[in-house]
Formats: C-alpha cells, sequence, structure tokens
C-alpha cells in the first residue's frame, strides 16, 4: 500500500481509543495523528460525543476526561464538510445506514483508508478501491 496520506477512524476505533490507554485502537490513534491527516466531519465527532456521553462508558471513565477527548479531538482531526451529494454517492451502500456517514465522508476527503471495529463497514473492504481495516491491521500498516 502507498504512503497514507489521509485516514478516517470511525465511532468505535475512537471510543476504544478514548477508553482504553495503550490499546491498539489508542495506539492506532497516536500513530495517525502524528503521520497523517485524521479525518472527520461534523456528523462523525456529533456521533463520537453521543456515544461516549452514554452512562454505559462511567465504568471505564468519568464523563469529564471522556468530554475531554472529544474536544481533543474536535482540535486535532481536520474537519470536512460532506454535502448531501456525497450521502447520495455512497454506492455500494453499507448494511448499516448510520454507518454510511464514514463512508461519505472517505469520498468528500479523499481519504486513502477507513479504519474501524464496525463488521458492517469491515465486509465492504475495499470499498470503491479504499481498504477498510481493523485497527490491529492499521497497526501493523503503519508501525
Amino acid at each position: 500500500m502507498s504512503r497514507i496520506r489521509r485516514v478516517i477512524l470511525d465511532t468505535s476505533t475512537l471510543v476504544s481509543a478514548a477508553i482504553r490507554t495503550g490499546s491498539v485502537p489508542d495506539q492506532v490513534l497516536v500513530k495517525a495523528l502524528r503521520t497523517c491527516e485524521v479525518c472527520a466531519s461534523a456528523e462523525t465527532l456529533d456521533e463520537l460525543a453521543q456515544v461516549l456521553d452514554r452512562k454505559k462508558f462511567d465504568r471505564y471513565l468519568d464523563k469529564e476526561p471522556r468530554r475531554a477527548f472529544v474536544a481533543l479531538m474536535r482540535r486535532h482531526l481536520r474537519l470536512f464538510a460532506v454535502q448531501q451529494a456525497d450521502l447520495a454517492a455512497v454506492d455500494p451502500p453499507c448494511r448499516d445506514p448510520g454507518d454510511s456517514k464514514f463512508l461519505a465522508l472517505a469520498l468528500a476527503s479523499e481519504a486513502d483508508t477507513l479504519v474501524s471495529s464496525d463488521e458492517d463497514l469491515l465486509v465492504l473492504h475495499p470499498w470503491r478501491g479504499i481498504p477498510i481495516l481493523a485497527p490491529a491491521e492499521f497497526h501493523r500498516l503503519i508501525k
């Protein structure tokens, strides 16, 4: 695979990075921030904030550090505007329509790779020539 310029880390990857310091997703996030542009959209960042605000994550990490993580992501991820046309262009579609925002972001940002733990996205690998990799696969690739 050629050099990765732009990468998308989906919500599952970012949540794992937030609640499990030192985990593979956390290592992937750190390495990606150092070597690539990590892409996001308003929709993907809003989803991250909503998911990390769920009570079920209280047992892993207090609410305030989770909110600080989202604020950090808002500052360090490169924001791309995803238009309705980008969403309409998602073909083939994801079997989970809620994940289409990541595919639309891949189009809008011209991402080189999408990193996800979500089987609904992973089964599409490669999607329109864009690799969709599990965090461990991406980690091996960028070591």
